[in-house]
């Protein structure tokens, strides 16, 4: 994708690659299909470097804005999914 992922500049580099990590995942349950498993690991670390609910919609918004693709209906399709499920969006 041809945009900025919205980040935090006082995470460690770690933090960033694991952050971006879970937006390529989301673009990837639109684009592609991902397995349910995969992507709630994924958001899990997510919410370990964003434990707050208030940055995590900050930042899922920013990043719904730019791409399209909403954060909160990915996780929520995930968690009612049954483990090994393709979770696929449509846009």
């Amino acid at each position: 994708m041809e945009y900025q992922y919205p980040i935090d500049h006082t995470w460690s580099t770690d933090e960033i690659v694991d952050v971006i990590k879970f937006y390529e995942c989301i673009e990837l349950a639109y684009e592609k299909g991902i397995e349910r498993d995969i992507l709630l690991t994924v958001y899990r670390r997510f919410k370990e470097i964003v434990p707050s609910k208030s940055e995590e919609k900050t930042l899922c918004g920013e990043f719904e804005e730019i791409s399209g693709y909403s954060s909160y209906r990915t996780i929520q399709k995930a968690k009612d999914a049954a483990s090994g499920d393709k979770i696929r969006m449509k846009k």
